[in-house]
C-alpha cells in the first residue's frame, strides 16, 4: 500500500490530488498555460533575472515620462538586488523620476497592529530607502510625498490612495510559501463567502500564517522565527487585480544547493493550481500578468535525504 498521508491541518489549501498534479509538472512544461495573457517565462541566470527585473521597472518609468503622465507602481521589498540595478540605470541615464509615484505592498506590524517605524532595521521602509530610493541621485529622485508605505494610520484608506492616484500602472510582487501575494494570506480565504467577494477586498492589517513566519525568518531574519513580527499591513486583492498590469518575479533560492529552493512547489501551485482564494496567487492566472521564474525555481523538486 502506498504511503499517502493527509495534508497538515493548519494548511488552508488541502486538495492533495491537486498538489500532486502540480508537483509533477516538468520544467519544460511550466511555461504552458491556457490563458495567453498569463505569460510565464523562465530565466536561468540569476544576474540576468535581476537585470530584467530592473529594466522592467525603469522602462515603465521612461514610458510614462515620454507619454507625459505619472508612473504609478506598487512595489514589493523582495527580491532586492533589482533595485540597486534600477537606481544605477536611473543615475547613469539621468532619468528624471519626479513623475514616479510608488506604493509599497506591505509593512510589518506588531501584535496590536501597529506598523514598524522606519527606524526599525527590519522595516520595509528602511529596506526600500537603503536599496532603492536612497540610491537614486537626489535631483532625480521622486518627491518624498510620492513615496508611500502602508502604516497603522493610513491602512484603512491605502487602497483609496492608490485609486486616487489613478490606479497602478503595474503591480510588482512575488509568491509566498502559503501562496500569498503581498501579505494577503491564504488564511483570509475563510473570511469570504466567494472568490468574487474576496477579489474586492482592500488593504488591511492581517495576521501572518505560520508558513509566512517561517519563510521570512529563512530569508530575512537569519532563521530566527522569534524575530518575525506576527502581523502586517498589506494591500488587498482589489489593488492587485485593479492594476493595469502585474509583473511577478520568483527567485526563491535560499542557497546554491538545489535542495535549498523553497519556492518550487508554490510557484507551480500558484501558476497551475485551481483558481481559489485559499491560494491567493492563483488570481494572477485570470488576468494580464508576466510571471517570471528563476531557473532553479522552475526545476523539479524531489525528496533528498542525503
Amino acid at each position: 500500500m502506498a504511503f499517502q498521508p493527509a495534508l497538515a491541518k493548519f494548511l488552508d489549501f488541502d486538495d492533495a490530488a491537486e498538489c500532486a498534479r502540480v508537483r509533477a509538472i516538468k520544467k519544460e512544461d511550466i511555461t504552458k498555460h491556457d490563458n495567453p495573457d498569463f505569460r510565464i517565462r523562465v530565466i536561468e541566470e540569476l544576474e540576468v533575472f535581476y537585470a530584467e527585473f530592473a529594466l522592467d521597472i525603469v522602462s515603465r518609468i521612461v514610458t510614462a515620462a515620454e507619454e507625459g503622465r505619472e508612473c504609478v507602481l506598487i512595489l514589493p521589498v523582495g527580491p532586492v538586488p533589482q533595485y540597486a540595478i534600477a537606481a544605477g540605470i536611473i543615475n547613469t541615464m539621468r532619468i528624471d523620476c519626479s513623475h514616479l509615484v510608488t506604493f509599497n505592498m506591505d509593512e510589518y506590524a506588531d501584535e496590536n497592529g501597529q506598523t514598524a517605524p522606519p527606524t526599525w532595521e527590519g522595516s520595509f521602509a528602511t529596506a526600500m530607502w537603503a536599496n532603492f530610493f536612497g540610491r537614486v541621485d537626489e535631483d532625480l529622485r521622486p518627491p518624498e510625498e510620492n513615496i508611500n508605505f502602508p502604516d497603522s494610520d493610513n491602512i484603512d484608506c491605502y487602497s483609496d490612495m492608490i485609486a486616487d492616484a489613478g490606479g497602478a500602472d503595474s503591480c510588482y510582487g512575488g509568491i509566498g510559501w502559503c501562496g500569498h501575494i503581498a501579505f494577503w494570506e491564504s488564511s483570509l480565504g475563510a473570511e469570504f463567502d466567494s472568490d468574487e467577494e474576496w477579489c474586492q477586498a482592500k488593504a488591511r492589517i492581517v495576521e501572518l500564517t505560520p508558513l509566512t513566519i517561517v519563510q521570512n525568518c529563512l530569508h530575512s531574519f537569519g532563521g530566527d522565527w522569534s524575530w518575525v513580527p506576527p502581523k502586517a499591513a498589506t494591500i488587498g486583492p482589489a489593488d492587485i487585480l485593479g492594476a493595469r498590469h502585474r509583473s511577478f518575479w520568483l527567485d526563491g533560492m535560499c542557497g546554491v544547493a538545489t535542495h535549498m529552493c523553497w519556492q518550487r512547489f508554490i510557484a507551480r501551485l500558484a501558476a497551475h493550481g485551481p483558481v481559489t482564494r485559499f491560494i491567493p496567487g492563483t488570481c494572477l492566472q485570470t488576468c494580464r500578468t508576466d510571471y517570471t521564474i528563476l531557473g532553479g525555481v522552475a526545476d523539479e523538486g524531489e525528496i533528498d535525504m542525503s
